[in-house]
């Protein structure tokens, strides 16, 4: 086997070429630029904001806000390079495809494999904790709740089968299948309800504003900014969903781009914004650490004197989590959709439905693996080695920006990273900082899924390659 055959890259132009094409149909072009933001914001925008404050408040105090502009930045280094390759490239395999394109097919694949480590997994997560906000929300709602039994996984609280998480899988599998335009429009009515229920968060924290509470502004000094930055971070991933749309996109070109800047700068916004809220209305040192899920409802809550409030804001939780379980599972099809076009795969992958125009296959597959996973296994700190391969992703997407530069500096870039190289070499070196500050079970889970991916890839991707039986050897 020789070595320049794994480093195999897939031009530029061939990858293009093949935008939208499945076996037996091709997908339809229906996103324009709003439906493409707001794929970004859906993904991003989840239970994050909902839980993240309880955890980094204490660790930064009123200088959260500062925290969550931090982390924006740094997630700013590597969605500038998401950006130009999403406008050079506009497929459907996202840094997938973006490393075919530059560094080559074995790191294609372990981007790829990372991907569905971090898509699978994250999806699961987010709808296992679907039941506890539902929960929440009916207890304030009726005074009942669901039994234990249904809303948790197996050992976990005297789970038997995580029912409702199979049920939120079950129900953004039924939007998928009717379509990527349906889909979308579901997406938005999603995000513009639960932006909605933050601004009427903030509105309600605002009454109960105090400046005082921000006195002093950072208690714990610049290592508790960064702790909290660290921290509030990985609320800002999925802001590269725009870019598993590049096959259905109008206008992929000029629209993806922007739909990965636009997102990022919304949902920045919008943390800064209830960060500060939240802070005014009630002293950092109340928010207790050990209680997390409710604290933007216990703030509306106190706020007001009443408990409708609390119940409006965990309704937007519970929408929150749809929206994420729609998004990231739409990726997640894309991208496999893409390395089954390349061979890497199984064809089932690819097999686009004639007349809805989606990978139905795909789409029912990935249903079947993630309801098992919410369903039946306590997915625990597993969740976490989600964020070190999205990091992973993000520093290859920041490389491949620099080598494509230097191969193929007369492709057309319709968007293009400012103060290069400087912007992809500290998205690089963000990445990393942020990666070695991970725990060491992260990183053990993080390896074991690696050597999973090479046994796969070895033993069926480089033997079925598209690359590998149509260049000779």
């Amino acid at each position: 086997m020789a070595l320049t055959q794994l480093f195999r890259i897939k031009p530029t132009d061939e990858i293009v070429s093949e935008a939208g094409r499945g076996e037996g149909g091709e997908l339809r072009r229906t996103m324009g630029l709003w439906q493409l933001t707001l794929f970004s914001v859906g993904a991003t925008l989840g239970t994050g904001i909902f839980v993240i404050l309880g955890q980094a408040v204490p660790k930064a105090g009123p200088a959260v806000v500062l925290a969550f502009v931090l982390a924006a930045i740094t997630a700013l280094f590597s969605a500038l390079s998401y950006a130009e390759l999403a406008g050079t490239i506009p497929v459907s395999g996202s840094s997938y495809s973006y490393a075919y394109a530059t560094l080559g097919e074995i790191v294609a694949w372990v981007c790829g494999w990372c991907l569905m480590l971090e898509y699978a997994v994250s999806v699961a997560a987010v709808a296992v904790g679907w039941g506890e906000y539902l929960n929440t929300f009916l207890q304030g709602l009726f005074g009942w709740q669901l039994p234990a039994a249904i809303t948790h996984s197996p050992g976990d609280k005297g789970g038997v089968v995580n029912v409702t998480a199979i049920l939120i899988v079950l129900l953004c599998t039924w939007l998928l299948l009717g379509g990527s335009s349906e889909s979308a429009t579901a997406n938005v009515v999603f995000v513009l309800i639960k932006v909605a229920v933050l601004a009427f968060f903030c509105v309600v924290a605002f009454t109960a504003f105090q400046s005082k509470n921000f006195t002093p502004f950072a208690p714990l000094g610049a290592l508790g900014i960064t702790a909290a930055a660290s921290q509030v971070f990985f609320s800002y991933i999925g802001f590269d969903a725009a870019s598993t749309a590049g096959e259905e996109a109008k206008n992929p070109k000029r629209d993806l781009p922007l739909a990965i800047i636009f997102s990022l700068v919304i949902v920045t916004a919008i943390y800064v914004l209830v960060a500060v809220a939240a802070i005014g209305a009630m002293p950092w040192t109340d928010f207790d650490p050990e209680n997390t899920e409710a604290s933007l409802a216990v703030i509306v809550d106190l706020a007001t004197g009443a408990t409708w409030p609390g119940l409006v804001v965990s309704f937007g939780a519970v929408i929150a989590i749809a929206s994420v379980v729609l998004t990231v599972m739409y990726g997640q099809t894309r991208i496999l959709f893409a390395m089954s076009r390349d061979g890497l795969i199984p064809k089932v992958f690819q097999k686009v439905n004639p007349r809805r125009q989606v990978p139905v296959a795909n789409t029912l597959i990935v249903a079947l693996f993630i309801s098992v996973l919410a369903g039946l296994i306590p997915l625990g700190q597993l969740a976490e080695a989600t964020s070190i391969g999205t990091l992973f992703a993000f520093a290859i997407v920041n490389v491949g920006v620099i080598v494509l530069r230097r191969t193929r500096p007369d492709l057309q870039r319709n968007f293009r990273t400012p103060l290069f190289p400087i912007t992809p070499i500290l998205g690089v070196i963000m990445c990393v900082v942020v990666m070695a500050g991970l725990q060491g079970v992260t990183w053990l889970a993080f390896a074991l899924w690696m050597a999973v991916g090479f046994i796969c890839y070895f033993l069926y991707g480089y033997r079925h390659s598209r690359l590998r039986t149509e260049v000779p050897r």
